[in-house]
């Protein structure tokens, strides 16, 4: 089991994400007042933030939210999860993955600095299932029963 280490959102698409100490997610939608929420399959966006710590090696200024992200997770292993797979976060909220990696921006700055995005290989994105808060701190699971 792991922890929810940071949760961001942004008003626009394609902007640096502004990290929260809590936030809303809506069933069939993502996160409340995030740009990527919407009736489609990539409400919201995961990455581990021991993936993020290799790329910190070369970029130590990288903030939160950086590559666009709204759940940094700590101890779960997402680069094991598959399309289909759920993940619990705490004992309310429950999200689907739908999809894993995708095409970095063209213009993004951490690929331009380092050679490098982790995004196209380790972006995990989910619809959420069923809702509720969550905040800095709060667990987060694969669950077993699919």
């Amino acid at each position: 089991m792991g922890y929810i280490e940071a949760i961001c959102i942004s008003e626009k698409k394609g902007e640096v994400k502004i990290p929260l100490d809590e936030v809303e997610f809506i069933e069939n939608w993502g996160i409340k007042d995030d740009a990527h929420g919407g009736k489609w399959h990539r409400q919201v966006s995961l990455l581990a933030g021991e993936s993020i710590d290799g790329v910190k090696e070369k970029m130590p200024q990288l903030e939160q939210g950086a590559f666009a992200e709204n759940i940094i997770t700590r101890g779960i292993k997402l680069k094991k999860i598959r399309i289909g797979e759920k993940l619990r976060i705490n004992k309310n909220i429950l999200l689907q993955v739908t999809q894993i990696g995708k095409e970095c921006h063209s213009a993004c700055a951490i690929k331009k600095q380092t050679g490098d995005c982790i995004m196209p290989r380790e972006g995990i994105f989910a619809r959420v299932l069923q809702g509720g808060n969550v905040k800095n701190g709060d667990r987060i699971r694969i669950v077993a029963d699919n």
